[in-house]
Protein backbone atom coordinates (compact mmCIF):
# COMPACT_ATOMS: atom_id res chain seq x y z
CA UNK A 1 0.00 0.00 0.00
CA UNK A 2 1.42 3.40 -0.98
CA UNK A 3 0.79 6.58 0.96
CA UNK A 4 1.25 10.04 -0.49
CA UNK A 5 2.41 12.68 1.97
CA UNK A 6 2.40 16.36 1.05
CA UNK A 7 5.78 18.09 0.93
CA UNK A 8 4.95 20.42 3.82
CA UNK A 9 3.97 17.54 6.13
CA UNK A 10 6.08 17.48 9.29
CA UNK A 11 6.76 13.82 10.05
CA UNK A 12 8.37 13.20 13.40
CA UNK A 13 8.67 10.08 15.51
CA UNK A 14 6.75 10.19 18.76
CA UNK A 15 6.14 7.76 21.58
CA UNK A 16 2.48 6.67 21.61
CA UNK A 17 1.86 9.26 18.90
CA UNK A 18 1.82 12.36 21.12
CA UNK A 19 5.08 12.79 23.05
CA UNK A 20 8.56 13.40 21.59
CA UNK A 21 11.37 11.04 22.44
CA UNK A 22 13.50 13.90 23.75
CA UNK A 23 10.67 14.80 26.13
CA UNK A 24 10.45 11.18 27.27
CA UNK A 25 14.18 11.18 28.01
CA UNK A 26 13.86 14.42 30.02
CA UNK A 27 10.93 12.94 31.98
CA UNK A 28 12.86 9.75 32.73
CA UNK A 29 15.93 11.68 33.91
CA UNK A 30 13.82 13.95 36.12
CA UNK A 31 11.93 10.96 37.50
CA UNK A 32 15.18 9.17 38.33
CA UNK A 33 16.57 12.24 40.08
CA UNK A 34 13.44 12.60 42.19
CA UNK A 35 13.43 8.86 42.95
CA UNK A 36 17.08 8.85 44.03
CA UNK A 37 16.67 11.87 46.33
CA UNK A 38 13.55 10.42 47.92
CA UNK A 39 15.29 7.11 48.55
CA UNK A 40 18.23 8.88 50.15
CA UNK A 41 16.23 11.02 52.57
CA UNK A 42 13.06 9.07 53.38
CA UNK A 43 12.43 5.67 54.94
CA UNK A 44 8.66 5.32 54.69
CA UNK A 45 7.47 3.80 51.42
CA UNK A 46 4.11 5.59 51.54
CA UNK A 47 5.80 8.95 52.01
CA UNK A 48 8.11 8.19 49.07
CA UNK A 49 5.13 7.41 46.86
CA UNK A 50 3.21 10.53 47.88
CA UNK A 51 6.16 12.85 47.36
CA UNK A 52 7.14 11.22 44.07
CA UNK A 53 3.63 11.76 42.72
CA UNK A 54 3.57 15.29 44.08
CA UNK A 55 6.93 16.22 42.51
CA UNK A 56 6.81 14.24 39.27
CA UNK A 57 3.20 14.35 38.10
CA UNK A 58 2.92 18.13 37.46
CA UNK A 59 6.14 18.11 35.43
CA UNK A 60 5.01 15.06 33.47
CA UNK A 61 1.60 16.55 32.73
CA UNK A 62 3.23 19.83 31.67
CA UNK A 63 5.50 18.04 29.22
CA UNK A 64 3.02 15.45 27.94
CA UNK A 65 -0.01 17.68 27.48
CA UNK A 66 1.55 20.73 25.89
CA UNK A 67 -0.89 22.31 23.47
CA UNK A 68 1.26 22.98 20.42
CA UNK A 69 3.32 19.75 20.62
CA UNK A 70 6.51 21.74 21.03
CA UNK A 71 9.75 20.17 22.09
CA UNK A 72 10.22 20.58 25.85
CA UNK A 73 13.65 22.19 25.39
CA UNK A 74 12.14 24.90 23.20
CA UNK A 75 9.37 25.53 25.74
CA UNK A 76 11.91 25.96 28.54
CA UNK A 77 13.99 28.23 26.31
CA UNK A 78 10.95 30.45 25.69
CA UNK A 79 10.12 30.49 29.41
CA UNK A 80 13.69 31.43 30.30
CA UNK A 81 13.73 34.22 27.70
CA UNK A 82 10.41 35.52 29.00
CA UNK A 83 11.57 35.61 32.63
CA UNK A 84 14.88 37.16 31.65
CA UNK A 85 13.38 39.91 29.46
CA UNK A 86 9.84 40.22 30.77
CA UNK A 87 9.48 43.96 30.19
CA UNK A 88 10.38 43.65 26.52
CA UNK A 89 7.46 41.32 25.86
CA UNK A 90 5.11 43.42 27.98
CA UNK A 91 5.91 46.76 26.32
CA UNK A 92 6.09 45.46 22.77
CA UNK A 93 2.36 44.64 22.73
CA UNK A 94 1.34 48.31 22.86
Amino acid sequence: MKFIFPKNYDFSFKLFGFIDYSTVIVNIIYGLIVFIFLNLFLQSISMKIYLFILLFLPFFLFTALNVYRENIFIVFLYLFKFFYRQKIYFYSKF
